[in-house]
């Protein structure tokens, strides 16, 4: 299941994903946590600590394809890509 919406919280703080049986809100640092991008899950195999600036934001969701959003995050990192079903289950939702 693809989103109705999608829009970004002024000031990026947080994204928001309408879909059609309910809204998700997923906050930056908690997106940012769960990025699935290789160099993340080798960062975290390797027990090194992710450290976020306060003010992190969510400058872009750039779609991909019609099953993912890549985010681009104002701490530089670009490289995850989260499937819808991965974005839902983030936001409480089940699945569809």
């Amino acid at each position: 299941m693809e989103p109705t919406d999608i829009t970004l919280d002024d000031p990026g703080t947080t994204l928001v994903l309408t879909w059609p049986d309910g809204t998700g809100r997923l906050d930056a640092e908690l997106l940012r946590r769960a990025s699935r991008a290789a160099s993340e899950i080798r960062r975290q195999a390797d027990g090194i600590e992710l450290r976020l600036p306060a003010d992190l934001r969510v400058e872009a969701a750039e779609p991909i394809g019609n099953y993912a959003l890549r985010l681009v995050f104002s701490d530089g990192h670009h490289r995850g890509i989260y499937p819808w079903s991965y974005l839902r289950s983030l936001a409480g939702l089940e699945a569809a």
